[in-house]
């Protein structure tokens, strides 16, 4: 409801929004909920369009947040229990200098995990900045697809972090993958630090898909504030990984992937892993979010029953067992433009 004038106050304090307009009264002023400082009414449909683009902002953040949570959680949650480094050592040709170094169960030193939420968060805030597309509809708080497309995306992430601790932990076993690949076998030291390396590229990459909602990541460009916070917090994560000193920390060996012989190169191998991970995450969360578009899952289509039968048949209409007419909401921003009176311009 908009108004200017002591006659429109009643319906400006009782309506849902009340608009008062440019040079309106103070009366009309204390009962609305927004008073537009200049003249025209376009100033409404920007500010729909400015809260919108928070709202999916606000998403993307949540959406980041439970995935890179999950992939840290889940993935050390089954390592410490399904991986046993003495094992591994025990059953392969491990070195005997270095088969001491194997311990009972996998972790990373306190540091690291300290490291890469710093990263995380450092990153994230970088996302109030970002190139959000505002929503054609009304929009609203659907937890459980927010939930459903965090999780499609932080499981890849943790699948993929556990299967590349079993492929360094088995590196020196015969026939493993890093032989096949010409890596051939780990010292404890850089098991870690690759560990370290993956967990942090991933959940920095995962920002880029989280943030695109249903669409793929490259069809969106991201804000050079946020591509430049996530470039540099890239090229943090590999150069720690590369220079750490050789050393015991919380009685586990770190030794940095620059340290050894060729061992420069696995540093670009886990790279590489990474955006494979990548694209096939981002695929993932996109045929996610299809499948909630095609099923309709919480009414996320916005489809709602035609008023006048939806109180009598809205039982039918959700049952889907019903001939009640459905209609979707057209979009309510960017309407056209209102022609101006004539003798203005």
């Amino acid at each position: 409801m908009t108004g200017d004038g002591v006659n429109d106050a009643p319906a400006l304090k009782r309506a849902d929004v009340g608009i008062a307009v440019a040079g309106a009264t103070d009366a009309a002023r204390a009962a609305a909920d927004i008073v537009l400082t200049e003249e025209g009414l376009s100033t409404i449909i920007l500010g729909l369009e400015i809260a919108r683009v928070i709202f999916a902002r606000m998403k993307s953040f949540l959406t980041y947040r439970i995935a890179a949570t999950l992939q840290l959680l889940a993935f050390f949650f089954i390592a410490v229990l399904a991986f046993k480094p003495d094992e591994y050592a025990a059953t392969t040709p491990v070195p005997s200098f270095d088969a001491p170094n194997w311990p009972s169960f996998f972790s990373l030193p306190v540091i690291f995990l300290m490291i890469i939420t710093l990263i995380n968060d450092g990153t994230l805030i970088s996302i109030g900045y970002d190139n959000a597309v505002p929503s054609k509809y009304p929009e609203r708080w659907v937890l459980p697809i927010i939930f459903m497309v965090a999780i499609s995306l932080g499981l890849i992430a943790c699948l993929s972090s556990l299967l590349l601790l079993w492929w360094c932990l088995s590196s020196w076993q015969p026939g493993s993958v890093f032989q096949g690949l010409g890596i051939g076998g780990m010292d404890y030291g850089h098991i870690v630090n690759v560990i370290f390396l993956k967990v942090a590229v991933s959940d920095i990459l995962t920002l880029f898909s989280s943030r695109t909602a249903q669409e793929f990541f490259f069809q969106r460009k991201p804000h050079p504030v946020l591509f430049g916070g996530c470039v540099f917090a890239l090229c943090l994560s590999t150069l720690l990984s590369l220079v750490w000193p050789c050393s015991i920390l919380d009685n586990v060996p770190v030794c940095g992937l620059g340290y050894g012989q060729d061992r420069q190169k696995i540093a670009l191998w886990v790279w590489l892993y990474c955006l494979v991970v990548f694209i096939i995450q981002d695929c993932v969360k996109v045929a996610t979010w299809r499948t909630i578009m095609y099923f309709n899952l919480f009414n996320v289509n916005n489809i709602v029953a035609d008023k006048a039968s939806h109180t009598e048949d809205e039982q039918a209409v959700l049952s889907g067992d019903s001939n009640t007419t459905v209609v979707e909401m057209q979009p309510m921003i960017n309407p056209a433009p209102v022609p101006a009176p004539a003798g203005h311009h």
